[in-house]
């Protein structure tokens, strides 16, 4: 029976995103499944790659066959397809097991599973499998990174769009409208969107915006 160890990131734009979400889905699965976490790894690192993530390649060192890493999403894990694929694969061999939260159609359990039914066919079969297990991390990261470039032109567009200014004095704090609280939450997790354009469409200061976004950090901490 291997450790189980957790792993948590987000970009570096640490105005604007946090480990709420993340903390509170791994938390819940520990919690589910009786686990306690031997280590916790986290940090603020772009998944452009594994070398430049310290914590991860710690994370990396430390495991052993029979150990478990359990990540809220895949995009926690990597956004390359090519090197991550490899660094699945390679884990995998190592017998680490992996749990993707979000994902659980390419946890390693599942996948194991296909690539032991490959095994008991012939070599046509186990070459088809390898393939079509490639296809499935490669078809999710796509689908990730396809649903935050929607998001993303979805809320550009529609603060291009608005003609709505607000006549609160700039500065004060009103109650947070659903939009507004739709459109933080869009912002704080995703960097293209623009301060200055949450701003005009809202009509808020600057000033104004950060405490709207601290005031939503501190709920999502709390909740």
């Amino acid at each position: 029976m291997g450790n189980y160890f957790s792993y948590m990131r987000i970009s570096t734009d640490t105005e604007r995103q946090n480990f709420a979400r993340q903390e509170k889905a791994l938390k819940r699965y520990a919690e589910k499944h009786g686990i306690e976490y031997l280590h916790e790894f986290s940090e603020e690192k772009s998944a452009k790659n594994f070398t430049d993530r310290k914590e991860f390649n710690k994370l990396d060192k430390a495991l052993h066959s029979g150990d478990t890493v359990v990540f809220k999403d895949l995009s926690r894990f990597t956004r390359e397809t090519e090197n991550g694929y490899k660094k699945y694969m390679e884990w995998l061999e190592r017998g680490i097991n992996i749990v993707f939260l979000d994902n659980p159609g390419i946890s390693s359990d599942y996948i194991r599973q296909m690539m032991n039914t490959a095994e008991s066919h012939n070599i046509i079969t186990k070459t088809a499998m390898e393939g079509t297990i490639k296809t499935l991390l490669i078809v999710e990261l796509d689908m990730a990174e396809q649903q935050r470039r929607y998001i993303s032109k979805a809320i550009k567009d529609g603060i291009a769009a608005s003609d709505k200014r607000s006549g609160r004095k700039k500065g004060s704090l009103d109650k947070m409208t659903d939009e507004l609280r739709h459109d933080l939450e869009l912002y704080m997790h995703d960097r293209t969107i623009t301060q200055k354009a949450v701003m005009e469409k809202h009509g808020i200061s600057r000033n104004t915006l950060k405490k709207y976004v601290e005031r939503l950090a501190e709920g999502q901490r709390g909740g």
